[in-house]
């Protein structure tokens, strides 16, 4: 991903008012992200923690959604698998986050989820390189499956968003 400007940001949501977007906060360490290590930019408002944003490039430049998470956070007693990176072996909690639809659709009260990591790790997750074996003797062809297929995930529930 391309290193980008907070207004380039703020200006990217398609599913938030002009003033939530003014006013989301940024990740703490937004001077310090490693772009190059990144399919989207996600993070969890660290004012208001049940509010999350996702930040994604496409051929028609970035398209931004706000989230929501549940009340209660992700329950304990069972594991669920992301929806977006797939990882088998992440520890990370995985909840079910929620985005109003964009337009008049989201306006009427419509809304779309999916489960999610919960602090967006995914970029992270599938960049871990498996060790070799007889299925998949070649780690980093394994990598770059695991990216290709958390972008079209990505797309994917940012094309349900947007449908009106």
């Amino acid at each position: 991903m391309q290193q980008i400007t907070p207004q380039q940001i703020r200006s990217s949501f398609i599913n938030a008012s002009r003033s939530e977007a003014t006013k989301l906060n940024l990740p703490k360490e937004f001077d310090a992200l490693e772009w190059d290590s990144l399919d989207f930019l996600g993070w969890r408002d660290h004012k208001m923690p049940l509010r999350g944003y996702l930040v994604v490039p496409g051929p028609t430049g970035l398209t931004g959604i706000m989230l929501r998470a549940p009340e209660g956070g992700a329950k304990k007693n069972r594991s669920v698998l992301c929806e977006l990176c797939r990882d088998v072996f992440s520890k990370e909690d995985v909840v079910l986050w929620v985005a109003k639809r964009a337009g008049q659709s989201g306006r009427d009260g419509n809304t779309v989820g999916t489960l999610i990591c919960a602090d967006f790790l995914c970029s992270g997750n599938v960049r871990k390189e498996p060790p070799a074996n007889e299925i998949n003797p070649d780690p980093a062809a394994v990598v770059l499956r695991q990216i290709d297929g958390l972008q079209a995930r990505t797309a994917q529930f940012l094309g349900r968003v947007q449908a009106f």
